[in-house]
């Protein structure tokens, strides 16, 4: 079973109910599976859960609540299929994501890292099989300088089977 960490952010209720807002009427693969996130660790994995519990549990312990801005849309290809996603970027914060999901894959993890796709730490909004509508989107929202302030301050260990996302385990950041 592939398991993935995500890491569900500590927002705001407005701004949550803008996401899902957004969420609700352009992200026709993800609204109805799983809340607001952003992925950590992709779900090509490939062990146990009380081996990546232990592991994360080791290798986040160096990082503790961080927090975040999201100001920015952009557009990003997913690599796996022919969709095109709308995402919220963190301005500031970026560094933490990237050293987290850094740290997360050392050890035996490191086989798992996909060189070939560039981790972009991203909130995913939105998606089409249309670039350019998601274009559009992120237009329409970069037009408005949004301004999104929120927390990390823990990592969800989640299945991802059958179109259904299930939390096996949380590890907090301290």
């Amino acid at each position: 079973m592939p398991l993935l960490i995500l890491a569900y952010p500590t927002i705001d209720k407005k701004d949550f109910n803008w996401i899902q807002s957004i969420r609700k009427e352009h992200d026709e693969r993800y609204y109805k599976v799983v809340n607001p996130h952003f992925a950590i660790v992709s779900p090509a994995i490939s062990c146990e859960y009380n081996q990546l519990s232990a592991h994360v549990k080791k290798e986040s312990g160096k990082f503790g609540t961080f927090f975040f801005v999201l100001r920015c849309a952009q557009i990003v290809k997913d690599p796996f299929n022919s969709y095109t996603d709308v995402c919220l970027i963190p301005e500031e914060g970026y560094r933490l994501f990237v050293k987290l999901h850094d740290a997360l894959y050392k050890g035996f993890l490191e086989k798992e890292l996909r060189l070939d796709i560039p981790f972009i730490p991203r909130l995913g909004i939105a998606n089409n099989i249309d670039p350019l509508k998601c274009k559009n989107l992120a237009d329409k929202i970069n037009s408005k300088n949004i301004e999104i302030v929120g927390a990390i301050n823990k990592l969800d260990i989640v299945s991802y089977e059958e179109n259904a996302v299930k939390t096996l385990g949380a590890i907090v950041l301290q």
